[in-house]
């Protein structure tokens, strides 16, 4: 996963691993720490405000579309997905 870069969807703003995310709970963290699950409570937050303090837009949107270059990288494990199961096949 060295080739995904975490960044808001919207304005690119780049976290910087403080916790300006707040869940339901009141727990402050650090959301990409844990891929959206709240250490506290477990919940999963499927989407993800942009922190305007630290020069973010406040916009929500999907937490997956924050981890830019994650869709190519399961492009490429499905490929080889696809090459093991022919060989199985064969």
């Amino acid at each position: 996963m060295d080739n995904v870069r975490i960044r808001c969807p919207k304005c690119e703003w780049e976290p910087d691993g403080k916790p300006y995310w707040r869940c339901d709970c009141g727990y402050h963290w650090n959301t990409f720490a844990t891929g959206g699950r709240c250490p506290q409570c477990r919940k999963v937050h499927d989407y993800t405000q942009c922190p305007s303090g630290p020069g973010g837009c406040r916009e929500w949107s999907p937490h997956l579309d924050w981890y830019e270059g994650l869709y190519d990288i399961v492009n490429v494990l499905k490929e080889s997905i696809k090459e093991s199961w022919k060989q199985v096949m064969i």
